[in-house]
């Protein structure tokens, strides 16, 4: 008798984990919340030789430069998801991924060296890639950075959840966190920026394995090698975006990070004015939308053009233009994948060449 209760309490247990997560909000809403990465863990600390002020002194636009914001709308049935975006706070984009019924947060954290350490030694093909490696884990990686566990991404977000759960409860923030509390359940986490950002997030991903990483024009690091590293998180789960005027793709360095990455393997790469979802299922998606301005202005707005904002177009009825691109590459399927295909052969490969 005691061990048919114990299989059908186990039964029980292992059925609501599996069970959609549903809210039970008695004031359904969109909640907008913020915290100070200091104020959650003592440990921080500033980093002031690569400008990033971490506690203390505010930033320039007055806000405290450790502030980081998360959001929900609990009248959206949830996916029961978390996007960590790793570039600075876009409430327009939270927005957009909310009403997929993504929940969202943005993490400060050491990511201000690139402004001081973009450099790539002729002899270190995993320069920049060990140091977004160190800035996002805290792994003892590179030797231009120091950056503890304490002040990484993947902490900083793990502390901000886990007083998510705490203070917004409505939001259901505890579904991303592991079953004993310590530590975030990164199967459920999908790992998103833009440009540096995106770079940091698929290195992150090549370590961690996560649901899903969605990389809005990147990744960058021309000269380095890491994007062909063995993978914790499935290629298949890697999504990339670019306009075909941004300087990172008319320099091949997207396409070349791709390549290493193997994302040919699910797909050739899909113009997104051309098709339609769910694009060939490829992981490769680019735009040549027409963009105005000067040869240079054009490649600047291609680089933000593929990046949720508030200077999106929008059609007669105030829906973003690219609506369907941003659902597929946040909501889609990762086990539906496109045909494998060559690599493209006229990629500048080897970028150290001069």
């Amino acid at each position: 008798m005691k061990t048919l209760l114990c299989f059908l309490s186990c039964m029980s247990l292992a059925l609501a984990a599996d069970a959609p997560l549903k809210f039970k909000d008695p004031n359904p809403q969109s909640y907008q919340l913020t915290a100070k990465a200091s104020e959650l863990d003592p440990r921080c600390r500033p980093y002031t030789e690569i400008d990033n002020i971490f506690v203390s002194k505010p930033d320039k636009s007055g806000k405290p430069a450790d502030l980081q914001n998360a959001s929900v709308d609990t009248r959206v049935a949830p996916r029961g998801q978390l996007v960590i975006w790793l570039m600075a706070h876009n409430q327009v984009h939270a927005d957009l991924l909310n009403s997929y019924g993504l929940h969202y947060i943005q993490v400060w954290y050491a990511r201000d060296w690139f402004s001081k350490l973009n450099t790539e030694p002729a002899d270190d093909s995993q320069h920049l890639g060990n140091i977004r490696l160190e800035a996002t884990t805290g792994i003892d990686a590179s030797k231009a950075v120091d950056i503890p566990v304490a002040d990484s991404m993947q902490e900083h977000a793990y502390q901000f959840v886990k007083s998510l759960a705490k203070t917004n409860p409505q939001g259901r923030w505890d579904t991303f966190l592991s079953k004993d509390g310590s530590t975030l359940n990164w199967e459920k986490v999908i790992v998103a920026g833009a440009s540096h950002g995106a770079t940091s997030a698929a290195r992150f991903a090549l370590h961690q394995r996560v649901g899903r990483v969605v990389m809005h024009c990147g990744p960058r690091d021309n000269l380095d090698d890491w994007q062909a590293l063995p993978s914790a998180t499935p290629k298949n789960r890697f999504f990339g975006y670019s306009h075909v005027l941004d300087g990172g793709w008319t320099a091949d360095h997207y396409e070349r990070s791709w390549l290493l990455l193997g994302l040919n393997k699910y797909g050739p790469i899909v113009n997104t004015e051309k098709a339609k979802p769910p694009f060939g299922n490829s992981r490769r998606l680019i735009t040549d939308a027409t963009l105005k301005g000067t040869p240079k202005e054009q490649a600047d707005r291609g680089h933000g053009y593929v990046t949720p904002s508030k200077g999106s177009p929008r059609d007669a009825n105030g829906k973003f233009i690219q609506d369907a691109v941003w659902r597929y590459l946040y909501t889609s399927p990762v086990d539906k994948v496109g045909k494998p295909v060559e690599p493209e052969p006229d990629v500048k490969m080897d970028q150290r060449k001069k």
